[in-house]
């Protein structure tokens, strides 16, 4: 799950370098696929300044489907980086508990959820880390009773993204700003599906291919996972009564919605006490305005042992003293390396991208949706089940077409799931 960050507005360039009509059915797409708004439900919207031309179209569409009231909440890159470089030392152990407190408030009144992110991936990365990882910590606490109601699956909610300039640039260093604005926005249009004349259908068809890939798995009932490959020895356990997810999922609510999109995932939870073994990381992480490369971890009884990274270790390390869960595992993923995102050779430096494009797994909280009859459970319940708890939840990459993944019964018998990072 990501959250909404920062950009600069680069207004003329963003407005000429995307194509409004595959922007206008990418607002589309948010409302009637990822959202499936209903007719007098209310819309709380954060996006980046820069994203508002698809802002604008999304509220539209919410309208047009009978929406109560959207309410958009928009953020800027250079305020954030003002508050870096002039805030005082203690406003970075602060964050706005009035508002996520009211955000949790809209979310229990079946608010839905829709997040646009386009920010400058490394926005942060040359600021203090110990205030970033502080702020970061603020944030996280503070949001909890709106993480709740989206980690618990209450409501509907949508993540799509912007080409904003920034982060276009991050991605396309080589070309002129508006070149690489009209490549990212291109490559967001394909990978979301509404490149073609009818993007609902095509998503009806890519829904469908991912529920015949968890029907499998849930009939599987596999005890765990076990990655190898190069550098890479992981028995994932997988959690009591776990439940593979992927694409459309019905929300507490009762409403299909498709939280990510783009998603080419299939996910479930992972027992927070039964992962043993290293794993390193097949692409960079981009958290929260730092990147994070060459991760390489080792697992003792479902907790982090020992950490290292290429680059950003220090940002890592202080993500993984968030508190104790910080250090298990709240999710493991599975998507073949042969995905539309991975194929188009990009690295985004984004997570909701680039997690669709490898195998991930997620530190921290897991999804109570991902267990049998989830909705339904205590926290106790889920906790006792394998289910882990933190105050973040970040997804990194560990596939690549070197990875093998075999699913292990409960008899220790073992079945081919992935090869070469393909399905099996």
């Amino acid at each position: 799950m990501r959250e909404f960050e920062l950009m600069t507005i680069h207004p003329q360039n963003s407005i000429t370098s995307v194509d409004p009509v595959k922007l206008d059915r990418l607002a589309e797409v948010a409302i009637k696929v990822g959202l499936r708004l209903q007719p007098g439900q209310d819309l709380l919207l954060t996006a980046p300044v820069a994203a508002l031309p698809l802002v604008r179209r999304i509220a539209e569409h919410a309208y047009k489907a009978g929406a109560g009231l959207v309410t958009p909440l928009l953020a800027d890159e250079e305020i954030t980086l003002t508050r870096f470089r002039s805030g005082p030392d203690l406003s970075f152990d602060r964050a706005p508990v009035w508002l996520y407190e009211g955000m949790g408030k809209a979310f229990s009144a079946n608010t839905a959820r829709l997040a646009v992110v386009g920010d400058n991936p490394m926005l942060l990365s040359g600021e203090d880390p110990d205030k970033v990882a502080r702020a970061n910590k603020a944030k996280s606490i503070a949001y909890q009773p709106a993480l709740e109601k989206i980690a618990g699956f209450d409501i509907n909610w949508n993540i799509i993204a912007y080409p904003g300039a920034s982060w276009a640039r991050q991605v396309f260093p080589d070309d002129e700003e508006s070149v690489a604005i009209a490549k990212l926005a291109e490559a967001i249009f394909a990978a979301s599906r509404v490149d073609g004349d009818d993007p609902i259908s095509a998503w009806a068809a890519h829904n469908e291919a991912l529920h015949r890939r968890t029907e499998w798995l849930n009939g599987e009932r596999f005890q765990a996972l076990h990655f190898s490959g190069p550098g890479t020895d992981l028995t994932i356990g997988l959690a009591d009564g776990h439940q593979w997810q992927g694409g459309a999922s019905t929300a507490k609510n009762g409403i299909l919605c498709n939280p990510n999109i783009p998603t080419e995932e299939v996910f479930t939870t992972p027992h927070a006490l039964r992962v043993e073994g290293h794993v390193v990381s097949t692409k960079p992480l981009s958290y929260q305005g730092t990147l994070i490369d060459g991760i390489a971890v080792r697992f003792e009884a479902g907790r982090i042992v020992e950490a290292k990274a290429a680059r950003g270790e220090e940002v890592l390390n202080k993500v993984l003293d968030t508190d104790e869960g910080a250090r298990r595992l709240g999710e493991v993923a599975l998507v073949p390396h042969s995905s539309p995102i991975s194929k188009s050779g990009i690295l985004y430096f984004n997570t909701l991208f680039d997690e669709n494009a490898s195998c991930h797994i997620a530190l921290g909280q897991c999804y109570s949706k991902c267990l049998v009859d989830g909705d339904k459970l205590t926290p106790e319940q889920i906790a006792a089940q394998g289910g882990n708890k933190s105050l973040i939840h970040i997804d990194w990459m560990i596939g690549s077409n070197t990875i093998d993944i075999d699913g292990v019964r409960v008899d220790g018998s073992r079945v081919p799931v992935f090869r070469q990072g393909e399905w099996v």
